[in-house]
This record gives C-alpha cells, sequence and structure tokens, in this order.
C-alpha cells in the first residue's frame, strides 16, 4: 500500500527577518562592488535597437521594437525587511514594478522569483508572501503570469517586471540638465526604520508608517514621461539618496547640489538615526560616493549616514525646469506624494554632488 506524502509541520514558524542576514534593498551590494563586477562585462552597443542597458547603471533596460514602442525590462528581489509575509511581498513587488515607472513607462504584466528555505517556513506563509505580491501588481493595473522558484537558504521574492512606452517618453537617469530643479517624492529613513525593527524597537505608528511609503507605488512616473521638462529621474533605493544621485551627476556630466534642509524624512528618522539603528548598507554606501560627495565640514555624522541610508521601495529623483519644479511638485503632491519636496538644483562643474546646510 503506498502512503501518502505529508507535509512537514512547522509549529513555531520562525520571525521572516530572522532567516535573512539583511532585508529589503539594504541586501544590494554596494555600487562600488558592482561596478567592479560589471567593468568587464560586454558592451551591448553591437544591438542598436537597446536604446538603455547597463552602462549608467539605470533603472531599467529598454528595447526598440519600432518607431512608437519600446519594450522596457526589469527584475528586482530581496530578502524580507518586514516579518509579516503578506506585507514583505506586497513591499518587494511595489519595489520591482517601480523601475518601469521611474523609465517613464507603462507596466505590463510581472512575473515572480521565488526562492524558500523548505522546511523552514508552513506553506501558508509563502502563499501569503505571493499574495502580497499579487496585491501591489493587481494596484498597479498588471497580472503576475509566471514564474520561477528554488528552495534556498534564505527567503527571497520579488519580480521580473515587462512595460513598454514611446522611445520619446524614456527617461534616463543621465538626461539632467544644467538649471535643472531636484524633486524627491518619497521621505527617507526607510533603513533607519527596518533596522529598528529587527531589533525589536519601532512601535506601531512607525511600523505603519515605514508601510505606507513602501507600498506606495511610484505610478507617477509614468506621466513624467510625457511632460518635455522632465529630463532625467531614477528611484531612490539600495544606494541611498547620494548613491543614486551620484548615478545621475556622473551620467550627466553635471554637478548636484541638494540642500540638506529640505530633504523630507519619515517621522522617526531623527530619532532612530540618533539611536544608532543605521545600517551596515549605508557605511558601504557612503565607502562608495565619498569620493564624489562633498559634505558641509558641520554635518552630524548620523545625517551623514540618513543620506546614503538604503531605501526599499523609495520615491522617485527628478530633473525637471526650474521653472516648471513648483508646478510638477504641486501635481505629485496632488497625487498623494505628500512628502515630496524640491532639494536641490543641478550645475555646470565636474561630476559630483555638494550637500549644502
Amino acid at each position: 500500500m503506498t502512503q501518502k506524502a505529508t507535509k512537514p509541520v512547522i509549529e513555531t514558524p520562525p520571525r521572516l527577518t530572522s532567516l535573512a542576514h539583511g532585508g529589503g534593498c539594504g541586501c544590494k551590494l554596494s555600487p562600488s562592488v558592482l561596478h567592479d563586477l560589471l567593468s568587464a562585462s560586454p558592451l551591448a552597443s553591437p544591438f542598436k535597437n537597446l536604446l538603455v542597458g547597463s552602462e549608467t547603471g539605470d533603472d531599467a533596460a529598454v528595447w526598440q521594437i519600432d518607431d512608437r514602442t519600446c519594450v522596457v525590462a526589469t527584475t528586482d528581489f530581496f530578502m524580507p525587511i518586514v516579518d509579516d509575509p503578506t506585507d514583505f511581498g506586497q513591499i518587494a513587488a511595489t519595489n520591482a514594478v517601480s523601475d518601469i515607472y521611474a523609465m517613464g513607462a507603462k507596466p505590463l504584466m510581472a512575473l515572480a522569483i521565488l526562492g524558500m528555505p523548505l522546511g523552514k517556513l508552513p506553506i501558508e506563509t509563502v502563499r501569503d508572501i505571493l499574495a502580497g505580491g499579487a496585491r501591489a501588481c493587481a494596484q498597479a493595473g498588471i497580472p503576475v503570469a509566471g514564474g520561477h522558484s528554488i528552495d534556498s537558504a534564505e527567503p527571497i521574492y520579488g519580480l521580473a517586471v515587462i512595460g513598454t512606452c514611446r522611445p520619446d517618453q524614456i527617461r534616463r537617469n543621465s538626461g539632467a540638465q544644467a538649471g535643472d530643479s531636484l524633486i524627491l517624492t518619497k521621505a527617507l529613513g526607510v533603513g533607519f526604520y527596518s533596522a529598528a525593527l529587527k531589533n525589536g524597537q519601532l512601535d506601531a505608528d512607525g511600523y505603519q508608517d515605514m508601510l505606507a511609503s513602501t507600498t506606495q507605488l511610484n505610478v507617477i512616473g509614468t506621466s513624467l514621461g510625457e511632460d518635455k521638462d522632465v529630463h532625467a529621474v531614477t528611484d531612490v533605493t539600495g544606494f541611498g539618496l547620494l548613491g543614486h544621485a551620484l548615478e545621475m551627476a556622473r551620467g550627466s556630466d553635471l554637478r548636484l547640489k541638494i540642500d540638506w534642509p529640505r530633504v523630507p524624512l519619515l517621522k522617526q528618522t531623527v530619532e532612530l538615526a540618533k539611536k544608532g539603528f543605521i545600517t551596515g548598507a549605508s557605511k558601504r554606501n557612503w565607502s562608495s560616493v565619498s569620493e564624489g560627495v562633498v559634505l558641509p565640514d558641520d554635518l552630524p555624522e548620523w545625517r551623514q549616514h540618513l543620506l546614503t541610508d538604503p531605501q526599499t521601495s523609495g520615491g522617485l529623483l527628478i530633473a525637471c525646469t526650474a521653472s516648471h519644479a513648483q508646478t510638477l511638485l504641486d501635481r505629485i503632491k496632488v497625487a498623494g506624494y505628500r512628502s515630496a519636496s524640491i532639494i536641490g538644483s543641478v550645475e555646470k562643474g565636474q561630476a559630483g554632488i555638494d550637500v549644502r546646510s
């Protein structure tokens, strides 16, 4: 008589974050390590239809099909930043779709990327992670059309996402122009919040603040591709504000000026930063960007690390015509990004960043 296979019973499931050495976009390799890894990769220049590849560290790849249609493709996945499986799935999916929005494109569909430590998590937990991802995709108006799964040492979830746009809608991170203003659409501080959460020091209000930010889709990016006064866009994620801003500065061969007092912060960010909830990724990010950034002499170290704090599912950094900046900011706020702020400007000069206090 053949016995039926029985699934293992896990009586007390572990916290998701306890199964991962890092969480969210804080898991990303530092900019300097990534640059070293890609430096020996062959250039994609022989492919004339590849309008955007890996040369400037842009948010997604773009392939032109014809005069009116481009395919935009990206992939993003990471380990748990929160313990609630549905929240984790929704955050990871929201973060992945953001790369399509950051290019000025519209997402079409997604494929799930799933790695789970078999025997450590109950099947219900994994289902909830997938359900959270499906929720984010439903809010973006796209299906999860398939995917791939493996048995892995740590829980991993994310998406590969496909979108489309016209060639003139593409907004790269390297298109900033001298005289532009800089707009940031979401507040910083997610890395500090996640570090506090992992140490059991984030209260319920703080968790809701973090969740509201990390599950807010950057859907405003699609309309930015229609705005001729918007010259460059990138999303601020694992490299922190300075890391992604430096990519914009170097790609555009211009100097960015960031006004520290105008940078929006989540409500508890300053308190958590002063308590020392600084991620290892923030320190790695600073090591990678320090040669290209000039800080005020009186800037406290915790503020320095805030500027390199890894943002999971962060906002968009936008370079636009200065005379159009306030109108655009008002439109972004009306669309629901209430923390959005004009945080600086773009000027001629050696590629890099000056932070002003």
